[in-house]
């Protein structure tokens, strides 16, 4: 197998009884978070859906506990899972100041010191300074697609045992229901959301970038520690598809009914295409851009270079276990894509 350049994810998944990205509370009534699109003829539908960072959030909370789990190098905030990541270790702040570190050197130091950091982005604002470290993974709303999509809004109420059997005794003994119920305290009725339907869900890897400086245009890593990271990486994401994570999973554990799209792979510098589901016709758009692509790299090399072809690889998948089976295979198989030196 070549190299991997980028891939990308284009799916729609069908997901029941969820609650999984909610805007707060208004009184005793929780808010669900909804957008709106627009279809090709200009007509706007308001959908529920789930925000690209709680997806980026799931995927970097799987990232940490197989970095963890397996000894990978992670900063020492990252080690806690600090939402600062490496802007909160100390250690490595003094290293930027004492060393008086230019840009470079501080990307450097940082890929060399945190594979969350290398791979999730950062923003160091260290000594004055504001550097920042692009993610190598990039997520999209996962959004409803119209007329396919319902929220309803459940009543419920806190029981309390306590209080109910005070009722039941002072009916039996024919006295008026006291109104102390100290012991039933905080909100006890309420309103919250579930939703249902089919979604379009978008991912995309820039695999090649992984240990790569943007400001030097160099690798800081190996090609032994590149690998390792990009197979964290795909692991990570296959596990926020298996268990997508986020609120009210206590009691709406969502029902993940289907899921079916296609993943696509690029060998060489081409992007992998990704078109969204929100189009009915995304698996055959994903199909004819590839198709154009491998036919124009052909067409650009020059002659006796057929070995240097750039080319896309499409996966389709018609289940969630059929998904994984992809993907873990790309797992084994995969090495990432390194850029020419200058």
């Amino acid at each position: 197998m070549t190299a991997i350049y980028s891939l990308a994810i284009s799916a729609r998944a069908t997901l029941n009884l969820h609650s999984l990205n909610n805007e707060g509370g208004e009184g005793n009534q929780i808010q669900t978070r909804m957008v709106d699109v627009i279809n090709p003829q200009g007509k706007s539908s308001q959908v529920n859906a789930i925000s690209g960072d709680m997806f980026k959030h799931i995927q970097v909370e799987h990232l940490f506990r197989l970095a963890q789990a397996g000894g990978h190098q992670l900063c020492a905030a990252c080690s806690k899972f600090d939402a600062n990541r490496i802007s909160g270790d100390d250690a490595f702040l003094k290293r930027v100041e004492a060393n008086k570190y230019s840009n470079v050197q501080t990307i450097d130091d940082m890929l060399h010191s945190c594979v969350i950091d290398d791979l999730a982005g950062i923003l160091i604002t260290a000594g004055k300074r504001s550097v920042p470290r692009k993610s190598v993974a990039e997520f999209g709303w996962v959004v409803g697609i119209p007329e396919e999509v319902r929220t309803e809004q459940y009543f419920h109420v806190k029981y309390n045992p306590r209080a109910r059997n005070k009722e039941e005794k002072e009916a039996e003994a024919g006295a008026e229901s006291s109104s102390d119920r100290s012991s039933n305290q905080g909100q006890a009725i309420f309103h919250r959301p579930a939703s249902s339907g089919n979604y379009a869900m978008i991912s995309h890897l820039e695999v090649a970038r992984i240990g790569y400086n943007d400001i030097s245009q160099q690798y800081a890593l190996d090609e032994t520690e590149r690998t390792t990271r990009l197979r964290l990486l795909l692991q990570s994401l296959i596990y926020t598809f298996v268990q997508p994570r986020g609120a009210m999973r206590n009691t709406q554990l969502p029902h993940l009914v289907e899921l079916q799209g296609v993943i696509s792979v690029s060998h060489g510098v081409l992007p992998a295409p990704t078109v969204s589901p929100l189009n009915a016709e995304y698996q055959a758009q994903i199909e004819g851009i590839a198709a154009a692509l491998n036919g124009l790299s052909s067409e650009t090399l020059p002659p006796g270079a057929e070995s240097q072809k750039a080319t896309i690889s499409l996966y389709p998948f018609e289940s969630l276990a059929e998904f994984t089976q992809q993907m873990s295979d790309l797992t084994r198989e995969a090495t990432p894509y390194r850029f020419s030196s200058r």
